[in-house]
Order: structure tokens, then C-alpha cells, then sequence
């Protein structure tokens, strides 16, 4: 009998980490704390940022939309899967999880574009200062952020259209505490060809291309800095660009952590646990980076806080 797609009616089971009752409570309680210091901690960037007239400048307008969808992207996930450990529910529709594949994939992706947007902030700042202001004009600012957008969409549309063709047999168990587009695409009893030819095209157009434009910017960078003569220039011209290399090298490497992991050990578990590092862990710590090694954050956050400016 060949396979029938019945995904209207169809549940999916997102198995999560662990099938111990008793670990649920302390799985739920990480998740819940690391949920709400991401938010909160981004949220405080944001407000930081919009509220300090000194901060409205092209970098941190570009961090403010990056913590914006640092938070979209965790809570596409965390919510849900908190739901079903406090309903004892391992339940997800298939149209929540095309939906969550969409939004998975959105800010994914969006982060990726963000961080490359913003290493070309930092090549202009640094090797052409005395162009910047014009360089990078409001305008040029808006443009940037609406085309990743606008790319984003699309790419995150077409991975979804591209899902509904596939058929899937009976009930099915994601080994996953979400719904990841691969292990959708493994678990289908359709052709999954062109599902694939698709995945991998988008990931290397969309995820090297980018990473590629960071590497020649930092590149850049680095010459630069090298041809300042004075260790304090040196220094401060460093400094502007310390954090945002920090959230990139930790974004990317989560990522090719997570493909290493399964790769080498063909877990899905394991694929699991590793994809925590960049769906949750990267989007709370990005807020503690930034305020920590910036000291016109800092002073945003005191006014916010109510603590007096030094």
C-alpha cells in the first residue's frame, strides 16, 4: 500500500531530553530561568539602546534588531516545549509544526545575516573612519536590516511550501524537543530528494555567504589595526569590535558544534542536547557579552536601573 499523506490529522511527538518523569521538574526549571534571562537580559539591551540618545548610532542599532530576534528565536521554541512538560504532553500539530520550522528557520537565519550586517559596520569604522557618518547613513542602515529581512522570509517560506509536500506515514516521534526541519525531512516516507537539494543549497548560500563576508571584514580589520603604530590605538580600535567577535565565534562555533556531534556520533540525542547551545544558550549570553565589554551599554543600562552614572 503506498504511503498516504494524512498530515491534517496527524500529531507529532517531540520526545525532548529525557523520558524520566523525575528530571522533568529540573528540566523545566533550567529552561524556564534560561527563558526569561534571555528575554529580559535582551529586552534591557533594547530599551537601553532606544532610550540613550548617545547610542543611536548605526552599531547599536543593528544590536538592538539583533536582540529583538534573539528573543523571537528562543521563545520559537522554549514556550512550547515548557508547555509540554508542564501538561505532561509530548504533543505537537502538524501545523504548529510547520509553523515553528518557519519561525525556526526565520531568525536563524536572520541572526546569521545581523552578525554579518554588523562585521561590515565595523570594517567601515575601522579602516575608512573619516567616511563612516556618510557611509553609513540611516538610509543604508534601514536597507540592510529590511533586506535581510526580506531574504529571510523567503528563504524560511520556501523551506516550509517545500515541507507540506512531504508524506508521512503514521504518528511520529521527533527525537527533539522542536521541530527541526532535518529530522522532519528523515522522518518523511516520501522522496525527500529535492527536500534535500534545497536544505543544503539554502545553508550554503545562506549560512557560508555570510560567514564568508564576516572573514573578509575581520580580515580587513586586522590589517588595519596591525598598520596602527600606537599599542593604545591598536587597543582601542580593537575594543570597538571585541564583542561582536565574540557572539560570532560563539554562534558559529555552537553551530558547527552541534553538526559535529551528530555527524560523529549519528544521535539524535545528542543532536538534541548540542542544539541547546546556539537555540538558547547563545541568545542569553549575547546580552551579558555586550554589556560587560561595552562601556556606552553600560551606562544605558544604569540609566534604566536608576543607577547613577559614573
Amino acid at each position: 500500500m503506498e504511503p498516504k499523506n494524512d498530515t491534517h490529522i496527524f500529531e507529532f511527538f517531540l520526545l525532548g531530553f529525557s523520558e524520566k518523569p523525575e528530571l522533568q521538574p529540573l528540566i523545566f526549571g533550567l529552561f524556564l530561568s534560561m527563558y526569561l534571562i534571555t528575554v529580559f537580559g535582551n529586552l534591557l539591551i533594547i530599551l537601553a539602546i532606544s532610550t540613550d540618545p548617545n547610542l543611536h548610532t548605526p552599531m547599536y542599532f543593528f544590536l538592538a534588531n539583533l536582540s529583538f530576534v534573539d528573543i523571537c528565536f528562543t521563545s520559537t521554541t522554549i514556550p512550547k516545549m515548557l508547555w509540554n512538560i508542564q501538561t505532561q504532553s509530548k504533543v505537537i500539530t502538524y501545523t504548529g509544526c510547520v509553523t515553528q520550522i518557519y519561525f525556526l528557520i526565520l531568525f536563524a537565519v536572520l541572526d546569521v545575516f545581523l552578525l554579518s550586517v554588523m562585521a561590515y559596520d565595523r570594517f567601515v569604522a575601522i579602516c575608512h573612519p573619516l567616511h563612516y557618518t556618510v557611509i553609513m547613513n540611516p538610509k543604508l542602515c534601514g536597507l540592510l536590516v529590511l533586506m535581510s529581512w526580506v531574504m529571510c522570509i523567503l528563504n524560511s517560506l520556501l523551506q516550509s511550501l517545500m515541507m507540506l509536500r512531504l508524506s508521512f506515514c503514521s504518528h511520529l516521534h521527533i527525537p527533539h524537543f522542536f521541530c527541526e526541519l532535518n529530522e522532519m525531512v528523515q522522518l518523511a516516507c516520501s522522496d525527500t530528494f529535492l527536500n534535500n537539494l534545497v536544505m543544503y543549497f539554502a545553508a550554503v548560500l545562506l549560512g557560508g555567504g555570510p560567514f564568508f563576508g564576516i572573514l573578509y571584514s575581520y580580515s580587513k580589520i586586522v590589517s588595519s589595526i596591525r598598520r596602527i603604530s600606537s599599542a593604545q590605538g591598536k587597543y582601542k580600535a580593537f575594543s570597538t569590535c571585541a564583542s561582536h567577535l565574540s557572539v560570532v565565534c560563539l554562534f558559529y562555533c555552537t553551530m558547527l558544534g552541534v553538526y559535529l556531534s551528530s555527524a560523529a556520533t549519528q544521535s539524535s540525542h545528542a543532536s538534541a542536547v548540542a542544539s541547546v547551545m546556539y537555540t538558547v544558550v547563545t541568545p542569553m549570553l549575547n546580552p551579558f557579552i555586550y554589556s560587560l565589554r561595552n562601556r556606552d551599554i553600560k551606562r544605558g543600562l544604569r540609566r534604566i536601573i536608576g543607577v547613577p552614572v559614573m
